[in-house]
């Protein structure tokens, strides 16, 4: 079954979206872009509609896991990263910004040479559709964007914790909210309050219990061996951080990235390392190789109804060319910028030399 999409159109409506990965949580964004990219699919129910609804839902698990890599609050993993100091916000956001950007490009790309993509099919609905937002929700949503962004402003400003910064940004929504819905009982739906009463508590439970389960491996010593080991049988730091990012397309990524800043303190691997960075990076767009290794991809499991083996005969090569692509251009670009300053040094050198015979 062939599916023809409106390719050019298409990427550049996924890269609009892409940097919505970098500031909203990979699960909002992901059901943010079901909603809007798939629109014109939605209320179709034949074959080759519910192939299109399943392309173009992989490309959005991919796009979700690369916008969440390059950004402190844009990853679960990146974001523990940046509170415990492994990251800082400014270097990460640098050094990671084209690595994510080519981790999605590549299978992009790749995607729509292929014959079921891109080949001559039945008349695709119009799948950039889109309804416009209220006034009112256009407001709430870019004060909400808003204050996603304030909080590495906030952490930089006042040295306080990111959570301070979070609720800050929550209690300003509070009253905008009441503010505009004031008064209207059918909107009360609406405010802040309500929004709070519909939490996945047991999301934040079971985050909570992996936390704790890692936490407690650390003074045992568990972590320190597993370290050690590592170490002696494989010093290259891109092996290792690679390796985690093809466990956690199979594993979740926040035990992963738990474990290994238990694993490596900032004495023996200081902030901002390549080690760390390739961990954010690794751990992020890892997640895309397989369906159920990320919060976007088990969503769109369950709401397209898509089994393992399709994404793994489908999508999964195009994701694991991007996952290599990223690494190599980082691995790339780190060495570029560590090589110039040399060669410029070397050059002026050089040129003083001459200059004084």
């Amino acid at each position: 079954m062939k599916t023809t999409f409106p390719h050019g159109e298409l990427d550049e409506k996924i890269f609009m979206e892409h940097p919505i990965g970098s500031v909203n949580d990979n699960l909002i964004f992901k059901s943010y872009k079901e909603g809007v990219v798939l629109k014109g699919y939605m209320d179709s129910n034949s074959t080759s509609d519910r192939d299109g609804r399943r392309f173009l839902g992989a490309v959005v698990v991919i796009a979700a896991n690369a916008g969440g890599a390059w950004t402190p609050i844009g990853d679960v993993t990146t974001t523990m990263l940046w509170i415990h100091g492994q990251i800082s916000a400014s270097e990460t956001m640098k050094n990671l910004v084209l690595p994510s950007a080519i981790s999605l490009a590549v299978p992009l790309d790749l995607m729509s040479l292929t014959s079921e993509v891109n080949g001559e099919g039945q008349d695709s609905p119009n799948v950039l559709a889109s309804e416009e937002m209220a006034p009112r929700g256009l407001l709430v949503s870019s004060v909400g964007i808003g204050a996603l962004i304030f909080v590495p402003v906030f952490k930089a400003l006042t040295g306080l914790p990111p959570f301070m910064g979070i609720l800050l940004g929550l209690g300003v929504l509070w009253i905008l909210t009441d503010a505009i819905h004031g008064g209207e009982s059918e909107r009360q739906r609406f405010k802040v309050p309500q929004a709070l009463s519909r939490i996945d508590t047991q999301g934040v439970l079971f985050f909570l219990g992996i936390l704790l389960s890692v936490s407690s491996l650390e003074p045992a010593g568990i972590l320190q061996e597993l370290a050690n080991y590592l170490d002696a049988h494989i010093s290259n730091v891109e092996l290792i951080a690679s390796a985690i990012g093809v466990v956690s397309a199979f594993i979740d990524n926040v035990p992963l990235v738990a474990a290994t800043m238990g694993m490596y303190d900032l004495t023996s691997v200081p902030q901002d390392s390549e080690f760390w960075q390739l961990v954010a990076l690794c751990a992020s767009t890892g997640g895309s190789m397989m369906i159920i290794g990320s919060a976007a991809g088990v969503a769109f499991m369950g709401m397209e109804k898509v089994d393992f083996f399709w994404y793994l005969r489908k999508v999964s090569g195009f994701a694991i060319a991007g996952y290599a692509a990223g690494i190599a251009t980082y691995l790339a670009v780190h060495n570029l910028l560590i090589s110039l300053p040399t060669t410029v040094a070397q050059a002026r050198l050089c040129a003083n030399e001459r200059f004084q015979t």
